[in-house]
């Protein structure tokens, strides 16, 4: 009996724009609402951070006991994930999706483990907040300077089935943060004064709806393809604006981008359409290049299509991509073309843009004229009606006029204006219309002015002569034009064919075009519905193309039918995929050798400085037992005191160098052996105050003795904190203080150092914690520049941090910040052993 196919479960996302908006609370409250209506639903993990309202949510709801797991003398409670799955309830409840598991289970992340769940057909409702997303970590290091260790790839949030967004005002969020409905009373001054300030929590807050926005309006692209639908709908304001690279450009791209900004939230797509006939009359590769320069500097995102027609092709995707309004440039045309070639681009896309508001924006090349000749694939409407009609109407206009002064020319003469106005329908209308001219304009003379006169006889062989030498120069003009504008389509599409694929190729040679991005120019460019990259070339129906990509991999477009010159463009789209695949795997082979490229940058620089700084030390203290081993000098007990501490001082700055050194060999070679357990900083504070200098400003300690615990390993935190403290002396002013506080923030615990020198420029403070580098320092006696570097990474193997800030007043602030201790651990100490 074939086994049962599990239904993958469904993902159910509760995005906050920061702790305490009550995401946990709402993924509570849905579980006890399904749970009501007859659910199976268990708690897998829930932390209530002791908040007492979500506490409450749990009562009537089954709560799965947790694993315990050991690590570095701590104990942590985790989810128990073959408990959830022996237990297979409906909806599993599970809260911090991007937390870090404790190393011992099956996972790393607890993300990895909701997907476990998922695939054994549980629903999983979880919560996350936005900082935590991959894509916005750096974006929110920027905002509120505390980097993210723990995140979720934006592919797993956007794979859920639901994703709610639990907003909070910035202002109603600090007033519960401030009744203590968040933190712990001692926490919340910190809070309120550093992470949860009024300017972080509004850009958070924008951050989180932006991007929920951004997924809502995925699912409704989704939607409306797999259900056909072309029209507008009118969810949010989406303006696409045409560029032709014509000198207008900049003029329409700046009335577009106003428009889209006068609603938040709007999006500006600018479109170039490559005709397939050729380049936009007046159009220069150079001024897209600047054209969508600044479209991305607005903020807009540049798109490049070839359209066998230009006011199709761009409501076409104007349609496709939902938008509200369309801006285009009024035409450069003049009046007298207006007038012969009849209804231009602009009123045609009017025509055609059915419900999207056309906004046709004024320039100075409006009626100015083109700056190139239009070179078109075939003749318009216009031209092929009236060319057959004029074929027509013209000769036997003419034969009315030379009718009423015949006489006054000869056969020849007439014979010759009759050739005129063939060869001026034949430039009108093509071949067809200059065949039409060419028999009614042939049996016209005839019949009118070649004797016998009113009968379709020749009486003389000359005449006879004239007349095939008249149809064979009419045939002969009509060939040539039509060979020109054949000649004229290919070259204008082999045009085309190069601008979009010089700009593709231009996109990988810069490097700003990874694979998704590319698979989506590929579908926009060809006007499909989706592309895809597969390992099979299986194609559903004859609109399904799929073209090899490198080696075992197959390009998969589905839309409409391709023709035999757009396959010929995709064959090299696919190229240039390949190219970015194998872009992609040399970035993660280099990626594989910049550590051993700072490995034995780390030597070089080691070298120079054992050869220099290590020098000075070892050379003062050789000095002073030289002298005091020399036997022709008496040395009063003074002079022996001084030169035996002048010995003992350079025997220890010459220790610490070897010491930090060593230990930033072994940061670098992954080599350093840490005990993390629950560390005061008071317990190492007075040992790194033994490593001062005498001549050190006064040390002031504030706030030190009431902080929290961390998680740390005390002898190497007491060299951080050595260093840091060294650092601040040596650029405080004489007569001022370095002061050193610390306070609590949510689950951490922040000490920082404040002097009162003349700090690090911004740009300089990443400088600052290079190997090797003494920023502005006049002094290269005092060491190899590594207390900084040393410091960074000893902090962050610990779990923690160290960034530079400016003093207010003036000066340089580091802070560093450490993991709390766990509750369960906490607990355990307070108590003591036994």
């Amino acid at each position: 009996m074939a086994e049962a196919v599990v239904r993958p479960g469904r993902l159910k996302v509760f995005v906050g724009a920061a702790p305490g908006v009550g995401k946990t609370y709402r993924m509570l409250d849905e579980g006890r609402r399904r749970a009501d209506r007859g659910t199976d639903v268990v708690v897998a993990f829930v932390e209530c951070h002791g908040r007492r309202l979500t506490e409450e949510k749990l009562a009537g709801l089954e709560v799965l006991p947790r694993v315990e797991r050991t690590y570095r003398g701590g104990s942590y409670a985790e989810m128990d994930l073959a408990a959830v799955l022996e237990r297979r309830p409906e909806v599993a409840l599970v809260d911090e999706l991007a937390h870090s598991v404790v190393p011992g289970g099956s996972h790393a992340k607890r993300w990895q483990e909701v997907e476990a769940l998922l695939a054994a057909g549980i629903d999983v409702v979880t919560a996350v907040n936005i900082q935590h997303l991959e894509s916005l970590g750096d974006v929110v290091e920027k905002i509120t300077r505390v980097p993210q260790h723990e995140t979720v790839p934006d592919a797993v949030v956007r794979r859920a089935t639901e994703i709610e967004l639990v907003d909070l005002p910035p202002e109603a969020l600090r007033r519960r943060m401030a009744h203590g409905n968040i933190y712990a009373p001692e926490k919340v001054d910190a809070a309120l004064s550093h992470y949860f300030r009024v300017g972080n929590l509004t850009a958070l807050r924008e951050l989180a709806l932006l991007w929920v926005a951004g997924r809502v309006d995925e699912a409704l692209q989704k939607y409306r393809v797999e259900h056909g639908i072309g029209g507008v709908w009118e969810t949010r304001e989406r303006v696409v604006v045409a560029i032709t690279g014509g000198p207008e450009g900049e003029t329409i791209i700046r009335r577009a981008a106003r428009i889209a900004a006068r609603s938040a939230g709007g999006d500006l797509l600018a479109v170039h359409i490559a005709r397939s006939d050729g380049l936009a009359a007046g159009a220069s590769a150079s001024a897209l290049v600047r054209q969508r320069a600044l479209v991305e500097s607005l903020g807009g995102t540049y798109h490049s299509l070839i359209g066998e027609d230009v006011p199709t092709a761009l409501t076409e995707f104007a349609r496709a991509e939902n938008a509200t309004q369309l801006v285009i440039g009024t035409s450069r045309r003049g009046r007298v073309e207006r007038f012969l070639t009849g209804r231009g681009t602009g009123e045609t896309i009017v025509a055609l843009s059915e419900d999207i508001d056309v906004h046709m924006v004024t320039h100075e090349r409006a009626g100015h004229g083109r700056l190139l000749p239009s070179r078109r694939r075939t003749l318009p409407n216009s031209r092929l009606i009236a060319g057959p009609v004029l074929g027509l109407v013209l000769p036997l206009a003419l034969t009315f006029l030379l009718d009423r002064t015949r006489g006054s020319l000869n056969l020849t003469s007439e014979a010759l204006l009759f050739l005129v106005t063939v060869v001026g329908v034949a430039c009108v209308g093509g071949v067809v219309s200059a065949l039409v001219a060419s028999v009614t304009a042939s049996l016209l003379l005839n019949y009118w002015f070649i004797p016998p006169v009113g009968e379709f006889t020749i009486a003389e062989p000359n005449n006879i002569l004239a007349l095939v030498v008249f149809g064979v120069v009419a045939g002969t003009v009509a060939a040539t034009i039509d060979r020109s504008l054949r000649l004229s389509r290919r070259a204008a599409r082999a045009t085309a064919e190069a601008e979009t694929l010089s700009s593709l190729a231009g996109s990988i040679v810069r490097g700003d075009q990874a694979v998704p991005a590319l698979l989506e120019r590929t579908r926009e460019t060809f006007g499909m519905d989706s592309v895809e990259l597969t390992a099979e070339p299986a194609t559903e129906n004859t609109s399904s193309v799929a073209v090899p990509v490198g080696q075992g991999g197959y390009l998969v477009l589905r839309g409409r039918p391709l023709s035999a010159s757009d396959r010929r463009v995709l064959a090299a789209f696919a190229a240039h995929v390949t190219v970015a695949v194998e872009r992609a795997r040399l970035a993660e082979a280099a990626a594989e050798v910049e550590p051993v490229k700072a490995a034995d940058r780390m030597r070089t620089a080691l070298l120079a400085a054992v050869s220099h700084d290590l020098r000075t030390p070892l050379a003062a203290g050789w000095a002073a037992i030289a002298s005091l081993r020399a036997r022709d000098v008496a040395w009063s007990e003074e002079d022996r005191d001084e030169l035996l501490a002048t010995a003992d001082e350079s025997m220890a700055r010459l220790n610490r160098l070897v010491e930090n050194l060593l230990d930033m060999s072994r940061l670098q070679a992954g080599a350093l052996k840490l005990d993390l357990r629950a560390t005061d900083l008071m317990e190492v504070l007075p040992a790194a105050l033994d490593g001062m200098p005498a001549d050190a400003p006064v040390i002031d300690i504030r706030s030190v003795e009431e902080a929290p615990a961390v998680l740390a390993d005390p002898p190497l935190l007491e060299r951080v904190v050595a260093n840091l403290l060294s650092n601040a002396a040596r650029h405080t002013p004489p007569g001022q203080r370095v002061l050193l506080t610390a306070s609590a923030l949510d689950d951490r615990v922040e000490f920082r150092v404040v002097d009162r020198g003349p700090g690090i420029p911004e740009a300089d403070r990443e400088n600052a914690f290079v190997p090797f580098q003494r920023l502005g320092d006049t002094d290269n006696t005092t060491g190899v520049g590594l207390g900084l570097a040393l410091s960074r990474g000893l902090a962050e193997a610990m779990g923690g941090t160290l960034t530079p800030e400016d003093t207010p007043g003036g000066g340089l602030t580091m802070t560093l910040s450490l993991p709390g201790v766990p509750a369960p651990l906490a607990a355990r100490r307070a108590v003591g052993p036994g």
